[in-house]
């Protein structure tokens, strides 16, 4: 995934569905100067983790 498309959807009222290895994810917000993304599992939302954007698949 690219950073412009993941800011669209960590902007989006619409969940999207997004995975990181494997996992349902949702994006919280994303650095676009370092290509980073902060997500959380669907099934941990507590678990936070800062990701590249380019290790992030839409499905």
């Amino acid at each position: 995934m690219n950073v412009q498309r993941a800011q669209e959807i960590s902007s989006s009222p619409i969940m999207a569905n997004v995975t990181y290895n494997g996992e349902s994810i949702y994006i919280e917000q994303v650095d676009e100067q370092n290509g980073k993304a902060t997500i959380h599992s669907l099934e941990e939302p507590n678990n936070k983790q800062s990701v590249s954007v380019t290790s992030l698949i839409e499905q």
